[in-house]
């Protein structure tokens, strides 16, 4: 073969070896492409709706800031473990964020600092999202309902709300619940005193030192089976309220109050919260709930 056919000839088989090259990279690229595209998808799939996308202040442990003197809603059991309608629904809501359940007992008063503080994950006590409250923590929706009535010594009740509205009358409620907010807004005239303990504020009305107090329906139940006959609902027309309680997160934590709100949902829609409810408050009849 002469020089010139073999310089073609070289030529020729480098040109096909740079093509195979080229091919090959263009492959390698495309492949690479793939993955990326893969794994924003997957990433993607997560959206917020995914436990893995949150955090939590111990980790593998949910945190719950709760009160727990609230029978049925929660409490402390003969054995001193918390139990009640709160404590079922997180102890189904832990599994689902993949979570221990870690909560903290504290006066009602510690509870919204305590979470401004990062003390807990999330606060359960059934609290009405108001206005005031919303300035400082966010809310999910409603998890828990509650009627609101008058608790005044059984047989001494008044008929009509405005019996209550005047001086010399004294209405006791929990310090800082929308029981006490309450009282202050439909009795007016009459002196409001805010106790820190629930009990208490009975016992002020049980023994003659108070004329009622605005109270969850439900507990007033509770306490009238240890001490029956003492306190019954004033025999108005209508309850003082209806309201629905809420939890509470630390501000800015809008991922979780939207998975919150869906886990939420599922729940009542599966017929989870009224099953709990009608357990732990021994009633036929699960109020009606805001519609997810």
């Amino acid at each position: 073969m002469s020089s010139s056919r073999l310089r073609a000839a070289t030529l020729v088989r480098l040109a096909l070896v740079a093509a195979m090259v080229a091919a090959a990279l263009v492959l390698a690229a495309c492949g690479d492409d793939d993955d990326e595209g893969a794994a924003s998808n997957g990433a993607a799939e997560g959206g917020t709706d995914s436990a893995t996308n949150l955090e939590f202040i111990e980790s593998g442990k949910l945190t719950v800031g709760m009160n727990l003197q609230f029978k049925p809603q929660m409490y402390l059991d003969d054995a001193g473990d918390p139990a009640g309608y709160d404590v079922d629904l997180l102890n189904e809501l832990a599994p689902a964020l993949e979570q221990e359940l870690n909560i903290k007992n504290l006066d009602f008063n510690g509870l919204i600092p305590g979470l401004q503080s990062n003390q807990f994950d999330m606060v359960s006590v059934g609290l009405s999202p108001t206005p005031e409250r919303k300035e400082v923590v966010d809310f999910t929706r409603a998890y828990v309902p509650y009627v609101q009535v008058l608790g005044v010594p059984t047989g001494k009740g008044e008929s009509s709300p405005d019996a209550y509205n005047k001086e010399g009358v004294t209405i006791t409620a929990l310090q800082g619940s929308t029981g006490e907010q309450l009282a202050k807004k439909l009795f007016p005239k009459a002196k409001v005193n805010g106790l820190p303990d629930q009990n208490a504020a009975f016992l002020e009305v049980a023994t003659g030192r108070a004329d009622g107090i605005v109270v969850e329906d439900y507990l007033l139940a509770q306490f009238d089976k240890s001490n029956s006959g003492k306190l019954e609902a004033a025999p108005f027309s209508e309850p003082l309220d209806v309201q629905y309680g809420s939890w509470a997160v630390p501000k800015g934590h809008e991922d979780f109050v939207e998975y919150l709100d869906k886990w939420l949902c599922e729940a009542q829609d599966s017929g989870k919260l009224e099953e709990l409810y009608k357990k732990n408050f021994g009633v036929e009849d699960f109020p009606e709930m805001p519609s997810c």
